[in-house]
Parts: structure tokens; C-alpha cells; sequence
């Protein structure tokens, strides 16, 4: 009798399994829990654990937040290859526990051959390939004087001692991980054409199998003479000679007075409010913080706590906000030096936000206005991170080589991947059309201009304490990805975690739609939206957000990691 029940109870185990398995396969897809890492003192959150662990390394020997974002950043140039950069460029927000906001830019500059119809053919026909894929495509690289002028107004350590852990790594090998070794495969193809390229990653010409040891020896002594020299040993001497050599190999226009005249740029952040809490972000040429700023003036008129998240009345709201403030980022913003006339303080009004909110009709979308009009391409594949130290300054950094692993070249000899971030320029004077190209003043190319960006590192305050540093990579849907982790802790009261978690969706005036992450939303909402008149598009992912988020009751700080990408880390202390 005893071993009947045994085997009933056995098979209604099994029953049961069977049941919850299929369950679990019509469920909405999630992430990882909504629990976040937590800490007391400081933290770090990055797309690589080796670079988390050494910036947390830092501020546990007393460094500052810039401190660690320098060393994350150099880390995350060596382990996470596809973003993380000295060959590109980007954008960092410093928020000191006492005194004012800085804004960093360390965005690239076109060479100073660069002209505004320099991707057109001789028979003046748009060239994609040499906008986008050639040695014509890379930008002065920002990276190494950035982190370089923020350490030196804000760091405590020593230069060499922050760029120490990624010397080491590179030079020693780090084991490829799963994500790693998938992604270096699937660029092969890609790498093929560049000999420096493939010689750092494969493994003798065969793809990397996780758990291998990946070694960078020239960018190893690259990082070294970066150390011993600061920007000089980068933008002079023998790293500059190889990046001239590699250009005039291979048809580039970067020369050594280029890399001599390049310097980053303190500015002042875009400040704007939101239900009380400050909103610190990047200025132009960063669309971000303007871009922000007006969706959030928009959105405060309405009660999205009241409406929910997740449902058609919020998701409406939200999409109507980013339609209107991502037509004024394509008509208005640009290098800052090329455009002084940029009207940032009325996009960025209460007055302006009225005028834009009154426009706005319930539960059915305004068509935009230029029929079949699309965006240029801008790359997903940038990499942010936050940090936040003991005394509760925080850092938010964006950068990035603008598509995956950039141009895909490897400067011969030294060891790091080359930006094609050329291809954010417009690609000629009043060529809009409706295959996708835009031709708007504001971001053509120039001489020595820095590029349009939508990477927003933001950090947010409230009554003079720190509450939340945010960013995601993500292209031009990284403004909308930091608008709804911001949404999603202030209106939702959502943990660090859970606001990371939490389905997103996109809306970029052109093409007219809203695209959303799948199976992450109601069906019921979904056809809420097309009764609204939206026309919706199913995607995979939308962005990377790495946050963190103070819990101001209890003091500790709380890591949001972002699943949706492999070997993201929030590391703490």
C-alpha cells in the first residue's frame, strides 16, 4: 500500500512539474529578480564584473567616485571590447555631495579635413559604406583625455594607479567568458579585413571558446604609456605615430596635429525638475539632457502614478511626450561650437512644456509630419556605468565606439578597436529623404566638430541629497530608456532592480511608432494602443540601464543590473 502511495505521489510530482514548466513557457518573459544588490558604503555598476571589482577596489583605498569610474572605464576597455574604449568617446556627469554638478565632454571631433559633403560619390549619391565602415568613419577618440580631465579636478589617487588594473589585465589575460566568446564569434566575418584585428581576437585565426585566456599585449603597452603620460601618451609620441600610420595606410584623414589639438570640454548640465527632484543631464552636443528635460516637463502634468505602469493611458502619455521632444532634438541640436544659437532654454521651459502637453489628446496619437521620414542609424552598442562612494558623490558615464567594436580596426601595433562615430554626422546638406537619411543643419559635418549623441548619463537629487545615477546604451532609444528608469523610481516607487527590470518601449517622432520589448506588456494594452491609432512594433531588448538608487530612510545604496546583456555586475562595499 505504502509504495502505491509512493508512486502516485511520484507521479503527481511529475504532474506537477510538467504543469509549471508549460506554465512558466506562456508566462511574459522576465528578467532576473527584482531583489538589487545592496551596499553601505560605496558602489560601482558596470557591464563587466572584473571592471566593477576594480572600481570598487578604488574607493575601498580611499579614491573618489571619479577615481573608480576612471579605472572602470580603462577596465571595461580591456574586458568588455564591443563598448568599452580608449578609441572612442563619451559623456560623464559629476555630482559632488557638496557643491555644483560638472558635465564632462569627451565626444569625438571630426579631422580637420572633414567637410560637410565628404560621404557623397563623385556622382554626389550618398555613400553608406564610407560614412559608416571605413577609416573615413573614425572620429578623433575623447576617451583618454576625458577620464583624464575629470581625475584631475576630482580624483584623489594617483593617474598610473587607476590604470593599473586594466595594464594588468591586458597584459596578463582575463577567461573569455560565455557572452564573450558568442559575441567574438558572431563578429568574425567583420574582423576578417583587418589583420591587427583578428590577431587580437581570435585565438590564431579560431574563434575564442569561453574560458580561454584572452591577452592584449599591445594594448597592454598602449594603456602603459596612457599611465606613465596622461593624454600625452595617447594624443603624442609613439601611440599617436601608429594611429597617424594606420590612417595613412588605409585612406584616413586623422593626422598628428588632430590627435595634438584634441582636448575634452568642461560644461555646465542641463538642470531641469521633476516633481521635486532635480534632474542633472548632458548638454549639447549630447541630445540627451534637453531631449529629457522636455519629456519630463510634458509628463508632470499628468498623474502616471495614478495611471499605472505598463498601462495604454501611461504608454500613450509617455510615447506623445518622446514624439514631440525627439522632432525638437532633430530640428535644433548639435555641436554647441557649430550651433551657439541652439534654443536650449525654451525647450527645456515649464512654458514651452505647456504648449507642448496642450498638443497632447487623449487616448489617440498625433500622426508626425513628414511622411515615411525615418532617422539615420545610430548604434545600440555603447556601454554606461555609475558609481556612487562613500561621501555620496556620484558619477554617470556613457561612452562608447558607436557601433559594436566600432569601426572594427585595430590600430596596428597598439592594440585598441577605432571609433566609426563619423557616421552620427548627417550625411549631406538638405538630403532628407524617405529611405531614412536626415539632412538638418545643426549636425552636419565640419571641421573639428563634435558629433550629435543621444547618450544621457543623468544623475538625480532631491532637497540637496543624492538620489539616483542613471544611463543605458541603447542608440537613439537611450533617452527613453533613462526617461522610464527615472519614471519607474519616482512615479512607480519602484526599486533599483525593478526599475531596471521593467518592460520598456520607444518612440522617435520618425518613424511614427512605438516599439516595445516583447511579451514585457498586456495584449489588452497593446490593443488599447492600436485603437489609439499607434502603430506598434514588437523588438527583443531595448537598452542596458545600469542604476543606482539611494534608499534615503536607511542609508544604503541600492545596484540595478541590467539582464538584458551578459556579465553586467553592481559591486558594492
Amino acid at each position: 500500500m505504502s509504495e502505491r502511495i509512493s508512486t502516485i505521489r511520484v507521479q503527481w510530482i511529475h504532474t506537477l512539474q510538467a504543469f509549471l514548466i508549460t506554465l512558466s513557457a506562456l508566462a511574459p518573459q522576465t528578467y532576473a529578480g527584482t531583489t538589487p544588490a545592496y551596499a553601505t558604503h560605496g558602489m560601482v555598476v558596470s557591464q563587466s564584473g572584473y571592471a566593477s571589482q576594480a572600481g570598487v577596489k578604488i574607493l575601498q583605498e580611499g579614491g573618489t567616485a571619479v577615481d573608480a569610474a576612471v579605472t572602470t572605464a580603462f577596465v571595461l576597455a580591456v574586458t568588455h571590447p564591443s563598448a568599452g574604449n580608449i578609441g572612442g568617446g563619451g559623456f560623464l556627469i559629476y555630482r559632488p555631495s557638496t557643491g555644483s554638478p560638472v558635465a564632462y565632454d569627451f565626444r569625438e571631433k571630426a579631422p580637420a579635413a572633414a567637410h560637410e559633403k565628404m560621404w557623397l560619390d563623385k556622382n554626389g549619391k550618398y555613400d553608406k559604406q564610407k560614412h559608416h565602415y571605413s577609416h573615413l568613419a573614425v572620429g578623433v577618440p575623447g576617451t583618454v583625455a576625458g577620464l583624464h580631465l575629470a581625475w584631475k579636478q576630482n580624483g584623489k589617487l594617483p593617474w598610473a594607479r587607476l590604470v593599473q588594473p586594466a595594464i594588468d589585465l591586458a597584459r596578463d589575460g582575463f577567461p573569455v567568458s560565455h557572452g564573450l566568446a558568442r559575441d567574438l564569434q558572431s563578429r568574425l566575418k567583420r574582423f576578417q579585413p583587418y589583420a591587427a584585428t583578428m590577431a587580437q581576437f581570435t585565438n590564431a585565426g579560431k574563434p575564442y571558446q569561453p574560458g580561454e585566456s584572452l591577452k592584449q599585449t599591445d594594448l597592454a603597452a598602449t594603456l602603459t604609456r596612457i599611465a606613465e603620460s596622461g593624454p600625452a601618451g595617447f594624443y603624442q609620441g609613439k601611440t599617436a605615430e601608429l594611429i597617424v600610420a594606420e590612417m595613412a595606410a588605409n585612406g584616413g584623414i586623422i593626422t598628428r596635429d588632430d590627435l595634438a589639438n584634441y582636448s575634452a570640454v568642461q560644461r555646465k548640465p542641463i538642470i531641469g525638475s521633476y516633481r521635486g527632484y532635480d534632474i542633472i543631464s548632458m548638454p549639447p552636443p549630447s541630445s540627451g539632457g534637453v531631449t529629457l528635460v522636455q519629456m519630463l516637463n510634458i509628463l508632470e502634468g499628468y498623474d502616471l502614478r495614478q495611471s499605472q505602469f505598463g498601462s495604454a493611458e501611461t504608454m500613450h502619455l509617455m510615447a506623445e511626450s518622446m514624439r514631440r521632444a525627439y522632432r525638437n532634438r532633430a530640428l535644433h541640436l548639435g555641436d554647441p561650437e557649430a550651433n551657439p544659437e541652439m534654443p536650449i532654454a525654451r525647450l527645456t521651459s515649464q512654458g514651452y512644456a505647456l504648449e507642448l502637453r496642450e498638443s497632447i489628446v487623449s487616448e489617440k496619437a498625433t500622426p508626425s509630419s513628414l511622411k515615411g521620414f525615418e532617422w539615420p542609424h545610430e548604434s545600440d552598442e555603447t556601454t554606461h556605468l555609475s558609481v556612487v562612494d562613500a561621501e555620496r558623490n556620484a558619477v554617470s558615464l556613457t561612452y562608447t565606439l558607436e557601433n559594436s567594436y566600432g569601426s572594427g580596426i585595430v590600430v596596428t601595433g597598439a592594440g585598441f578597436l577605432l571609433n566609426n562615430e563619423m557616421g552620427d554626422f548627417n550625411p549631406a546638406p538638405g538630403l532628407t529623404t524617405e529611405a531614412g537619411l536626415i539632412g538638418t543643419h545643426p549636425n552636419l559635418t565640419q571641421p573639428g566638430k563634435r558629433m550629435l549623441s543621444s547618450m544621457t548619463p543623468t544623475i538625480v537629487a532631491k532637497d540637496g541629497k543624492l538620489v539616483m545615477a542613471t544611463g543605458s546604451p541603447g542608440g537613439r532609444t537611450i533617452i527613453n530608456t533613462v526617461l522610464q528608469t527615472i519614471v519607474n523610481v519616482v512615479d512607480h516607487r519602484m526599486n533599483a532592480q525593478e526599475a531596471v527590470d521593467a518592460g520598456r518601449f520607444h518612440h522617435q517622432w520618425f518613424p511614427d511608432r512605438i516599439q516595445y520589448e516583447g511579451q514585457r506588456f498586456s495584449p489588452d494594452t497593446l490593443q488599447l494602443l492600436k485603437g489609439y491609432k499607434h502603430t506598434l512594433r514588437e523588438i527583443d531588448r531595448q537598452g542596458s540601464a545600469h542604476i543606482i538608487v539611494v534608499d534615503r530612510e536607511r542609508n544604503v545604496l541600492e545596484g540595478g543590473v541590467d539582464h538584458r546583456r551578459p556579465d553586467t555586475a553592481a559591486v558594492g562595499y
